[in-house]
């Protein structure tokens, strides 16, 4: 694939081990003629160490051979986060500092969830692109203020932090963006 058609989530091989990019930074030239560079950060899954690739527009990768299946979160037990396969009923164990940024979406109701399977070993969870979360604290809103686009923190119960419109009140449920932590509405 392209530099250009790689997104952030994506699994490709470089260096002949599998990466997952966390970020893209695009720089356009500024003069005529210099191709555009694409700056990807990248975790390697197998050792979870961090990369930085950067590829001309026509450069390209190939996407990493892996397998997905459909998983629910099943518990924690201290570190490890145990995912079971809602086919064949296997349990997946991922280190708590391997989806540190996952956990802030994933609650035991929570489906769509995918674990990337790489020899027999699974090395990531994949989540839905949007979550519906409960708000567990946030400040009241003040009332005449809801025809402003005013935020105000809220806490969720997964411990994330967003902002959220003024009118929102704790214990409704909002959706979020799982890819920017942003605020899409109430669910």
């Amino acid at each position: 694939m392209n530099a250009k058609d790689i997104k952030r989530g994506e699994v490709v091989v470089y260096n002949a081990s599998p990466y997952i990019i966390e970020g893209i930074n695009v720089q356009s030239p500024s003069a005529r003629g210099a191709a555009t560079l694409y700056k990807f950060r990248a975790r390697n899954l197998v050792n979870k160490q961090k990369v930085d690739i950067t590829l001309k527009g026509a450069d390209s990768l190939d996407a990493a051979d892996f397998t997905k299946r459909d998983v629910s979160f099943s518990y924690a037990d201290g570190d490890d986060h145990i995912f079971m396969d809602k086919e064949n009923y296997e349990q997946y164990t991922i280190k708590k500092e391997d989806i540190a940024d996952e956990l802030q979406y994933i609650t035991a109701e929570l489906d769509g969830i995918r674990a990337l399977i790489y020899n027999d070993e699974c090395v990531a969870v994949e989540l839905p692109t949007a979550v519906n979360l409960k708000v567990v604290r946030c400040d009241p809103g003040v009332k005449g203020n809801s025809a402003t686009s005013r935020t105000k923190p809220a806490k969720l119960e997964t411990g994330l932090e967003i902002q959220v419109p003024e009118y929102l009140e704790e214990g409704e449920m909002v959706r979020v963006d799982t890819r920017s932590a942003a605020f899409l509405g109430r669910a």
